[in-house]
């Protein structure tokens, strides 16, 4: 029984990463109800017995789920997200929740009440985050599909990270609630225009089937949309690569930079795609940071989680973000410049099919931190070791993370690839040459990681 391989992987190596913080108690009676169904003839959806995790930011109905907080850490949800539900409708088992930044804010994913998740390829070094615990999961070999989320790079930045894939969806594609939707919990609603669900698996094909199953509208999410209106540029014409190795001026890691610009030459000679450098300014921006952050402020109820963050020990970034005193104009700019933003890259895009980047300016760094230290990592400021990511959260492109290669020191490193509007397709038949190119590694899956 698949399901039972998976848990046994997971007793042996989640104690060593910290990948898994909840199990899911009902899952070998799920899994044994889904064999007997089998072997009676009943009709089987397209995920029937296969084992998947949910991070723990996303509610799953019977299963505690924490978000990652002192204050939450006893919450079991009485409703299924969305997509964990359509999940469960194909035939899915769902095995446990994994570790997640608290309430999503951060790019690393450790927290007061579970502690740090650690990168399957050196336990020393971050697995990223906030979707960490997941990203870290899939790479262990303990499952092959994880549900995770996206409001500024947390899923494509730990899949980076750990060496795996990862599909943030196009806004609104795949619906969210009651995340970011519904205020059930403090945080719970937070990052509602920015916010996406979306899978971490170990193949493309792995998460073209997921998305298969959990994208669609639904009437409980104002913001969702239907798929008729996918465009397949890929089967009419060639594609127009824009390759920018430093969007926006951002300062890389020289071997991180290495190997992202071997890959995207090595797949596009070998597909005929034309590629064009643009760098280092891929067009002229606002500032992505400063939109980024008004952003995060202004899809968070500040006066809630400011009590939340009186009563329990919080996160750096969350103590960060409720202590600063946002103007008017502040918040005003950035929705005005979100807009140019929006209106620039859509413009781009009317010239080009798809735009790549590395995903990280650096490779995983020390567990612990939030971000390298400045001058580590190849790169001067380690605040901007993760620049790229958001940009697609700003303007709701869809956007992939695809592991190829590592560096001298056995670390992965992913480009990252941002296409139109509802083409997200179109990006996961790019992230198959890029697979069939540069055959990832999964040497956890028999192993564990020491």
């Amino acid at each position: 029984m698949l399901t039972t391989a998976v848990l046994g992987r997971i007793a042996d190596v989640n104690p060593k990463l910290n990948a898994y913080v909840t199990m899911n108690d009902q899952a070998l009676d799920a899994a044994r109800a889904a064999d007997r169904s089998q072997a009676a003839g009943a009709p089987t959806g397209p995920l029937h017995g296969v084992p998947f995790s949910v991070k723990d930011l996303i509610p799953t109905k019977g299963v505690r789920t924490t978000l990652g907080s002192l204050a939450h850490q006893d919450w079991v949800p009485d409703q299924d997200e969305i997509s964990v539900a359509r999940l469960r409708d194909a035939g899915g088992i769902l095995i446990g929740k994994t570790n997640t930044r608290e309430l999503g804010y951060g790019v690393v994913t450790d927290n007061e009440l579970f502690g740090p998740t650690r990168n399957p390829w050196d336990v020393g070094m971050t697995a990223a985050g906030s979707s960490g615990g997941a990203a870290a999961a899939v790479a262990a070999g303990m499952g092959s599909i994880a549900l995770g989320s996206d409001g500024g790079g947390s899923l494509r930045v730990p899949a980076a990270i750990c060496g795996v894939f990862a599909l943030k969806p196009t806004f609104g594609v795949v619906p969210l609630y009651p995340s970011s939707r519904l205020p059930l919990r403090t945080g719970l609603n937070s990052w509602e225009s920015l916010e996406c669900i979306g899978p971490i698996t170990r193949t493309v094909a792995d998460s073209a089937l997921v998305m298969s199953v959990i994208a669609g509208p639904d009437v409980r999410d104002r913001h969702s949309v239907p798929l008729d209106t996918e465009h397949r540029t890929s089967r009419q014409r060639d594609l127009i690569l824009a390759y920018s190795p430093s969007l926006a001026g951002a300062e890389v890691d020289s071997e991180v930079a290495e190997i992202v610009e071997v890959a995207v030459r090595s797949v596009a000679s070998r597909q005929s795609w034309i590629v064009r450098e643009v760098s280092p300014q891929l067009p002229a921006l606002p500032d992505l940071r400063e939109i980024f952050a008004a952003s995060v402020a202004m899809d968070t109820d500040l006066e809630e989680l400011r009590k939340l963050a009186d009563q329990v020990t919080v996160s750096p970034d969350i103590r960060e973000l409720v202590d600063r005193q946002w103007s008017g104009d502040e918040l005003t700019r950035a929705r005005r410049n979100r807009q140019i933003v929006y209106d620039t890259m859509r413009s781009f895009g009317e010239l080009h099919d798809v735009l790549l980047t590395p995903t990280t300016a650096t490779p995983a760094f020390p567990v612990g931190m939030r971000f390298p230290q400045d001058g580590d990592c190849g790169i001067a400021d380690g605040r901007q070791w993760s620049p790229f990511a958001f940009l697609s959260n700003l303007t709701g492109h869809p956007s992939v993370s695809v592991p190829v290669g590592r560096t001298r020191s056995g670390l992965p490193v992913g480009v990252q690839l941002s296409g139109r509007h509802f083409a997200d397709n179109t990006l996961l038949e790019i992230a198959s040459a890029f697979e069939q190119a540069h055959p990832w590694e999964h040497s956890f899956q028999h192993e564990s990681p020491q």
